[in-house]
């Protein structure tokens, strides 16, 4: 398989996935300033031009964060990525598209890429802060007595810690439980090894 990442970016849950299930892969580092995710030879493998991508042994290229991990957690079931209960596997799921689709997708691509949102960037780069704490404290309050996001390790870690790694690097202040999570996930085998890996110690 050949995984197309950016350290410290989305693409480093994917990497503590494949670290977690134990996959070997090609890695290939993408260098979003300097703009390769828009080069020619990456966009006929991704069209849409982001990260992560992992394009399987057939050639199948799967071109984001869900689709990788959810195949991820059905292609290698005994590491249990999933829960076998269809409660626990859907909170999961909720988890997962929370975290990429809101925390990621509302709020940190405003605090990273803010010149998208209009002519005042200071202000989108507050907004972006302000929408992510919010939505810290929503999964907080659900995470609460919990060892992971909804129990035992899965795909919604992967995701979860790489927004709580985003709110750390740029100076945020998580709430209790998803700090406690976030400390939780780096003393996990494969993170610290996903993170030094990636040039974070």
């Amino acid at each position: 398989m050949k995984f197309y990442m950016t350290p410290g970016s989305c693409s480093t849950g994917i990497h503590i996935l494949l670290e977690e299930i134990g996959l070997v892969f090609e890695a290939h580092i993408l260098n979003l300033p300097r703009g390769d995710h828009l080069r020619p030879d990456y966009l006929a493998i991704n069209p849409n031009g982001t990260i992560p991508t992992l394009v399987l042994d057939d050639g199948t290229a799967l071109t984001d964060f869900v689709s990788i991990a959810t195949w991820l957690a059905r292609t290698y079931p005994r590491r249990k990525l999933l829960p076998d209960d269809p409660v626990l596997a859907d909170e999961a799921r909720a988890m997962l598209d929370f975290c990429t689709r809101h925390i990621h997708g509302e709020a940190f691509r405003r605090v990273f890429t803010p010149d998208r949102y209009g002519p005042d960037p200071d202000a989108t780069i507050s907004e972006g802060h302000a929408i992510a704490a919010s939505a810290f404290e929503a999964v907080d309050r659900e995470i609460a007595g919990r060892e992971y996001a909804i129990g035992p390790f899965t795909i919604a870690d992967a995701a979860l810690f790489y927004v709580e790694f985003w709110a750390d690097k740029t100076g945020m202040s998580l709430p209790h439980n998803c700090a406690a999570h976030y400390q939780r996930m780096k003393a996990r085998p494969a993170v610290r090894q996903v993170l030094a890996e990636e040039g974070y110690r």
